[in-house]
């Protein structure tokens, strides 16, 4: 069994236990947080929880994790929104809320399952028995681009382009306030937050991360964003955005408010993806388009800002 503690703050006042549960902790959807509570293993000061408890915004909600059980990988018919494949990489424009390897409490449902299903025996075995040709991660709520490897070579030449960060990937965003500049860089250093191993946080000794941003659009009170990552900490743009005073649009965890109408999760999409082919050795470039509510968030602003 493992503990951890998750902090309410003001703003959470109301929220219901399970939806804030999902909202905190990644990978956790808000079934997989009912079983916990049903199971007894969600309270506060030492009193389990009903899912159906409405926070007060001061409680300190303990949380105990049961040893993840193991499961066997299954293909499973999930439909794929593609936009490269080959014989040695399959690039996937992944929807919010698809959850890219099975975690505890999301042992199926998964990118891998459909990349299982999609290309059979045909993913490099590197990633590990639950990661299969997973190069790098997306969260859960981040749509987007996410590539991985049909074969171990493969994934061995694309992890050396995320290790020398010529493997570009390129988000954009909407953040809460008004950044000053036109453009910058976030250089702060990434690790696990000191009271919350669920999330992360700018922390001494943590290792380099570095955003480059540019904004795109200006609205009152918000900015439409661009970062490319040098390189790929876990939410490292996240982390970034709400360590300057701009967390995302959306960000529940990084931000502090509560969720946006209209809107899954924070509001931040991977729309481009550059690599240098790991068998033609040609430069690869790809793009996908906003996610509708995506669109629909910057429609509203560009309304309210006429």
């Amino acid at each position: 069994m493992e503990m951890m503690v998750l902090k309410a703050a003001e703003t959470d006042a109301g929220a219901r236990l399970d939806a804030w549960l999902a909202a905190g902790m990644e990978e956790l959807t808000r079934s997989g947080a009912q079983k916990l509570i049903e199971a007894g293993l969600v309270s506060v000061e030492g009193k389990s929880l009903p899912k159906n408890y409405r926070l007060r915004g001061t409680e300190e909600v303990t949380v105990t994790l049961p040893q993840a059980e193991e499961v066997d990988l299954v293909p499973q018919d999930i439909p794929l929104d593609i936009v490269y494949e080959d014989e040695d990489v399959i690039v996937v424009n992944k929807p919010k809320g698809l959850v890219v390897h099975p975690a505890p409490g999301h042992p199926d449902g998964t990118l891998v399952n459909a990349l299982l299903h999609h290309c059979g025996d045909s993913l490099s075995g590197i990633g590990g028995e639950k990661r299969p040709g997973i190069v790098h991660r997306i969260d859960r709520d981040t749509s987007g681009l996410i590539i991985a490897a049909k074969n171990d070579r493969a994934h061995q030449y694309l992890s050396a382009q995320l290790q020398d960060h010529t493997l570009c990937r390129v988000y954009r965003c909407i953040v809460t306030g008004n950044l000053r500049e036109d453009s910058g860089t976030v250089d702060a250093p990434i690790g696990r937050h000191p009271t919350d191993r669920k999330k992360m946080a700018v922390v001494a000794g943590g290792r380099r991360a570095v955003t480059h941003w540019r904004v795109l659009e200006r609205f009152p009170g918000f900015t439409y964003v661009e970062c490319r990552l040098e390189t790929g900490r876990t939410h490292q743009i996240r982390v970034h955005m709400a360590h300057i005073g701009h967390p995302i649009l959306g960000d529940t965890v990084y931000g502090g408010k509560k969720a946006v109408p209209g809107l899954q999760g924070q509001c931040l999409h991977a729309v481009g993806l550059r690599f240098r082919h790991p068998r033609t050795e040609e430069m690869v470039e790809l793009s996908c388009p906003l996610t509708e509510e995506f669109e629909a968030q910057l429609r509203k602003l560009r309304a309210k800002g006429q």
